[in-house]
């Protein structure tokens, strides 16, 4: 059975370019001799497991299929523990994980003999672990960062927060109180999880109130 190729493209935010990556990503897979069968977009953090669209691709990959990422930091900044759970399903599912930023995944995607597979896989996943960690450790240092200007600022009276796309809630609003999923929201809306999971704070702490 012939594997398949898939393109993963994630982004923090809305506001960010989340295709940016696939032109990069297809220049990378026509250099191997590749083609990407489908690709798989979201806006969602790389630091939490909240990712439908990644979930989606390892929900339907078989065995030797292809994850292509630019970054591994596109795929993970997880804390340990949740990196050992999505490690662990794209391990069950035989799942090969290509990053352009991983030079020794490259090779996964030409086969050799058995004992050659094992090393370079072994290889590979202890550079992907280390690259998972680096992520991670970057995300929390950049949030760090910004705890410690946002109170220098608060402290000098200069702190404003971020404004509201006031707009943008009251039409997740409208969707949340019609009944649509988080998901769907999201879809109608391109917004991020974050933003439909604010509102739907903002609607609940006013409903108790009345």
């Amino acid at each position: 059975m012939t594997s398949r190729v898939y393109g993963y493209l994630r982004a923090s935010t809305n506001e960010q370019d989340v295709s940016r990556a696939r032109a990069p990503l297809l220049t990378f897979a026509a250099e191997q001799g590749l083609t990407v069968d489908a690709w798989f977009t979201e806006n969602e953090s790389g630091a939490t497991l909240q990712r439908p669209e990644l979930f989606r691709l390892l929900d339907i990959a078989r065995t030797d299929d292809v994850l292509l990422v630019e970054q591994v930091d596109r795929l993970s900044r997880l804390n340990s523990n949740d990196w050992e759970r999505l490690q662990g399903l794209i391990k069950s599912k035989g799942v090969r994980v290509v990053a352009l930023d991983l030079p020794t995944s490259h090779q996964l995607l030409h086969t050799g003999d058995e004992f050659t597979n094992r090393m370079l896989g072994a290889i590979n996943g202890m550079m992907l672990d280390m690259l998972a960690a680096i992520a991670r450790k970057d995300y929390e240092d950049r949030r760090r960062r910004q705890r410690q200007g946002i109170n220098k600022a608060k402290a000098e009276g200069r702190y404003r927060g971020r404004p509201v796309d006031e707009r943008l809630h009251a039409s997740v609003r409208e969707l949340l109180m019609d009944g649509k999923s988080y998901s769907k929201i999201m879809e109608i809306m391109k917004c991020s999880r974050a933003t439909v999971a604010r509102v739907a704070r903002d609607v609940k702490q006013s409903q108790s109130v009345i």
